[in-house]
């Protein structure tokens, strides 16, 4: 339902307010519902304004304080004040039009000193000084700002191209850092585990060798105990010539050994029990020759037989 009137009487809608005049000039205000005119003595609508409130988007183009342009789109709620109604109908002539230029003006006097960072940070900030300047202007003209929304910053197409690669830059940096972070922490780790294993190697073997070391000697002396007229040294070869076999049967039941060619016969037995007995009394001499040399050396140089 719309408004309507005749000449001798008018209906107003709800959330809205009309303009009354007698005789060109301004009367009153009509509230909503139903009016009698009385044309005989001049009075008529002039005009019917809406109090509900309106929108009105602003596109801006401007240049921040380092230099780059870009495009803030402003959204504008206003409506008409009821008791400044004929303000409103006869201040102006076009309020959009006023309030746009208001923006143009506040926008591009604040922005430029802001950066682009800072605008992103502070679009609340901007928003809130236009709405100020706003609110102080229109009362004036029986126009209310409800509210003033910065709906979006849009940047020229290349400033938001490098932004996104500089922002794709320091993920992929930060990215790298973790990664960097992660191998390192598995390489420790893994040392931490190869240095672990191999200590407990190192035991096991020392064990097995300890238990052998103990069981040999426990053999000799069982052996030689048990067998009257036999040496250590002969208990020790039998056990050299026992191991040898075994170890001959574990190469053979392996299938996955390779072909391992040896000397093989009571003689090479002999050959190997002596070859490892000479080794360790070579071993032996070893070490202590150094000392008999220097004492030798010492005498010489006492005498003076050095030649």
């Amino acid at each position: 339902m719309g408004n309507s009137c005749c000449c001798l009487c008018m209906c107003v809608d709800q959330a809205s307010i009309g303009v009354i005049e007698k005789w060109g000039r301004f009367q009153r205000l009509a509230e909503p519902g139903f009016h009698f005119l009385n044309p005989c003595a001049g009075q008529w609508v002039a005009g019917i304004l809406s109090t509900r409130i309106q929108s009105l988007d602003v596109k801006i183009e401007t240049k921040t304080k380092d230099n780059v342009f870009v495009h803030l789109v402003c959204c504008i709620q206003y409506r008409v004040v009821k008791v400044n109604a004929d303000d409103a109908f006869y201040e102006l002539q076009n309020p959009k039009e006023q309030i746009q230029a208001y923006v143009f003006d506040v926008v591009r006097a604040l922005v430029p000193r802001m950066t682009l960072d800072e605008v992103f940070e502070q679009k609340g900030e901007v928003a809130k000084s236009v709405l100020e300047e706003l609110e102080k202007v229109m009362r004036e003209y029986g126009y209310s700002i409800e509210h003033m929304l910065m709906v979006d910053i849009i940047p020229d197409t290349s400033v938001r191209k490098a932004m996104n690669e500089i922002n794709a830059a320091q993920r992929l940096q930060l990215a790298n850092v973790y990664k960097g972070e992660a191998e390192k922490v598995l390489q420790v780790k893994r040392a931490e585990a190869d240095a672990e294993a191999k200590y407990l190697g190192g035991v096991g073997v020392a064990r097995q060798r300890q238990a052998i070391t103990d069981g040999l000697r426990e053999n000799i002396l069982n052996f030689s105990h048990k067998v009257e007229g036999t040496s250590s040294k002969e208990v020790m070869d039998l056990i050299m010539v026992t191991q040898y076999f075994d170890t001959i049967k574990d190469l053979g039941n392996n299938s996955k050994n390779t072909t391992v060619f040896l000397p093989h016969g009571p003689g090479d037995i002999r050959d190997i029990s002596d070859q490892i007995r000479n080794g360790l009394l070579e071993a032996s001499a070893a070490k202590t020759r150094p000392e008999e040399l220097r004492r030798k050396y010492f005498v010489d140089f006492a005498f003076g037989e050095i030649v």
